[in-house]
């Protein structure tokens, strides 16, 4: 599934007046301004006439009045990459990277994401969905140790705990919950830690190299992930090629199944006892900061950073869906 693809020429005039939007109002904003700030540089170096574009701080409307013709969204987390903003664009018909509304509105909500990929028979982790301490520690008995307590929508690892023990699932659950009324207890899967990067739309839908992630005793956490440089990762993987294939044929069926389009990144565990994989998430707005793994990935397959964003930038559109609506609307009233 791996794609080392040749060269491919954009012309970045017409990519147009560009807006990075970046920042936004979720828990994850400091990434989204790392992310956002690579993103510009990089496109601007490439000859984009790219500018930075903070919702939190600016009206979204804006972007029609100011002439902007694409935009790549750098947001992470709500608002961002929940198909929040991504709805605003298709009501401005400004045409934007990353899944349309459904898909993206779908993937940042784990639990949705579970229940579909568990009924395409895709491999995910067993679940249940609590609503209090109680019930966490219900779960606790029923998933066994040790078990992830984490928000339903939210990204970077925050609000994320390892239970070991019946007495750690209160603390956890209100962690959790600070983020999100929606908290998901997930079995954990014990062994190696990867994730996969997808470029493409439907049958074009292809998998890059699979990263393998070695953090500090396994805790591959919110600081580990972005501010600090103990956590290692193997691009190259080291896995067996038939592992490495089976990741990445994983991911792109849960891409396709999602209804994902443009670009994405999925996490995987494979489990220790029999080298099975599992989905763990998916992420349709990936960080592209210095530390992040679709750069990495890319990289490895001869896409350096610069001409990584100006392919996701390139892919940006309109929700194919909300277009056909549209035409059918207008015939029938013509008619």
């Amino acid at each position: 599934m791996s794609n080392k693809n040749n060269a491919i020429h954009i012309d970045p005039r017409s990519m147009g007046k560009v807006a990075v939007l970046m920042g936004g109002s979720s828990a994850e904003r400091e990434v989204s301004l790392m992310s956002g700030g690579g993103v510009l540089q990089a496109l601007r170096s490439r000859g984009v006439d790219a500018h930075a574009f903070d919702p939190s701080q600016n009206n979204l409307c804006d972007l029609k009045t100011h002439g902007y013709d694409r935009c790549f969204i750098a947001l992470h987390g709500r608002h961002g990459e929940d198909g929040t903003v991504q709805g605003a664009l298709e009501l401005l018909g400004i045409p934007y990277t990353g899944p349309g509304v459904m898909a993206s509105a779908i993937s940042v909500d784990k639990i949705m994401t579970k229940r579909i990929w568990r009924f395409q028979g895709l491999s995910t982790p067993d679940w249940k969905l609590v609503s209090s301490a109680a019930e966490a520690a219900h779960a606790f008995k029923e998933l066994g140790s040790p078990m992830i307590i984490k928000p339903a929508r939210e990204g970077s690892s925050i609000g994320v705990t390892k239970v070991t023990s019946l007495g750690q699932c209160e603390q956890a659950y209100l962690l959790a919950a600070k983020y999100d009324p929606e908290v998901l207890c997930e079995q954990f899967i014990e062994g190696d830690e990867t994730t996969c990067p997808i470029l493409g739309q439907g049958k074009d839908a292809h998998a890059l190299p699979v990263i393998r992630i070695v953090a500090p005793e396994g805790n591959y956490d919110y600081q580990n992930k972005y501010f600090t440089d103990v956590t290692q990762y193997h691009c190259p993987s080291g896995l067996p090629e038939a592992e490495e294939r089976a990741i990445q044929q994983l991911v792109v069926d849960a891409f396709r199944t999602l209804e994902c389009r443009g670009w994405a990144r999925a996490d995987i565990m494979i489990r220790k006892s029999d080298r099975k994989p599992f989905l763990l998430e998916i992420n349709t707005s990936p960080g592209m900061t210095g530390h992040s793994l679709v750069p990495m990935s890319a990289r490895a397959s001869g896409i350096d950073y610069p001409e990584l964003c100006l392919r996701i930038l390139a892919s940006a559109s309109l929700d194919a869906r909300q277009g056909v609506q549209a035409t059918e609307t207008q015939g029938a009233s013509a008619q």
